[in-house]
């Protein structure tokens, strides 16, 4: 996107708050991979997809340094509750500090591990699930979390474009091939509706029928 018209619409939106914006800034000089970071548009869009949802349960798989994480639950009900997985010790401090400077600790809990075993444990029924985690697993994690979803919830799965490596039928890449058969079984599936928008690296939008 032009810089100048990206720009531009981050300054017509609710703006990024100086907690995340510290965070994006902490993230990029401490981790080697900062472009997994949410951006603010994103972010903001997350936070209001949950507003208009009123969402109470929220279900994130991929926390990374939590900045995405700190959007959904502070879109949510007072009494709502974030479940937020990751198998990246590495990144769980930055992630936890930041949501307790945010004042969000009560309603975000941690699971460390293997997203795909951790999410059939949870005695949930989730109002949004929000996909950000290993690409090669995506449609696992669908199935699992559209079982896990409430009718007229959301799924929301980002990277779903992949910086356009998807339109390469004979792609090799595995996170790629991932990419094609999970945007293939949404559009394939009768259970939902969808629709996927060209925001960031890709947003696929999800509603359970």
């Amino acid at each position: 996107m032009n810089k100048d018209l990206d720009r531009y619409i981050l300054e017509h939106g609710t703006p990024e708050s100086d907690l995340l914006a510290d965070l994006y800034r902490h993230t990029r000089a401490r981790s080697p991979y900062p472009r997994m970071t949410a951006g603010w548009m994103q972010a903001n869009f997350l936070r209001l997809l949950c507003r208009l949802v009123t969402a109470r349960r929220v279900l994130e798989i991929g926390t990374f340094t939590g900045y995405s994480a700190i959007a959904l639950a502070s879109g949510m009900t007072d009494d709502g509750l974030l479940h937020t997985i990751d198998n990246n010790d590495e990144v769980e401090d930055i992630a936890r500090e930041y949501i307790e400077r945010a004042g969000l600790s009560r309603r975000v809990i941690f699971h460390l591990g293997d997203a795909a075993r951790v999410i059939p444990t949870l005695q949930e029924e989730f109002d949004l699930v929000f996909i950000d985690a290993d690409k090669r697993h995506y449609p696992t994690y669908y199935r699992l979390a559209k079982e896990k979803t409430r009718r007229g919830g959301l799924i929301i799965a980002d990277d779903v474009l992949w910086d356009g490596k998807v339109l390469d039928s004979d792609a090799a890449d595995p996170r790629t091939r991932a990419l094609r058969a999970f945007n293939d079984e949404v559009q394939r599936d009768e259970d939902v509706e969808n629709i996927l928008l060209p925001l960031r690296h890709g947003l696929m939008i999800i509603r359970k029928l």
